[in-house]
């Protein structure tokens, strides 16, 4: 994707990252830009891909989920076609709430949440072990949260490298 935000969008973007509930009204009030111009940069960064959608943020523990933990996978072969059928399977797995294929003396990282080290352990082996091509697996459980993700830094937008 080009990477072409204008300073009007940056402030836009920055606008509904902190409140994606924002009517247009106050939005535009917000960036200094009428409603129209304000509704149709909005529409343009949508139909571009650069905002995806609109979400609540949960507090895990509020609704549960004590135990967050990432954990690195190795797979048997390195084969593009391995990797996307583990990626396929994993993203059917509700307690992984995000995964990135990664360098390094793994493949994959996945980042896992549940209600309680029992649950985890239940998880880990009765459903993550036992997914085809995984050779080796290692949890590092988060013992305090000391900078969730809270958005993207957008003072890095629309510049070129």
């Amino acid at each position: 994707m080009e990477n072409d935000v204008e300073p009007a969008d940056i402030r836009i973007l920055e606008a509904l990252q902190d409140d994606g509930r924002l009517t247009n009204q106050a939005l535009a009030d917000r960036i200094g830009l009428s409603t129209s111009p304000s509704w149709r940069r909005v529409r343009q960064l949508e139909e571009t891909g650069v905002i995806q959608g609109y979400k609540a943020v949960l507090n895990r523990k509020a609704i549960g989920l004590g135990v967050l933990a990432f954990i690195r996978v190795k797979i048997d072969s390195h084969s593009e076609e391995e990797a996307e059928a583990f990626a396929a399977e994993v993203i059917g797995l509700d307690e992984v709430v995000a995964c990135y294929s990664i360098a390094g003396d793994a493949d994959f990282l996945l980042q896992v949440v549940s209600s309680d080290l029992d649950a985890y352990a239940d998880f880990a082996m009765s459903t993550l072990r036992r997914l085809p091509r995984i050779k080796e697996m290692q949890t590092t459980f988060v013992l305090k949260e000391i900078k969730a993700f809270d958005g993207l830094p957008l003072r890095f937008a629309g510049r070129r490298a």
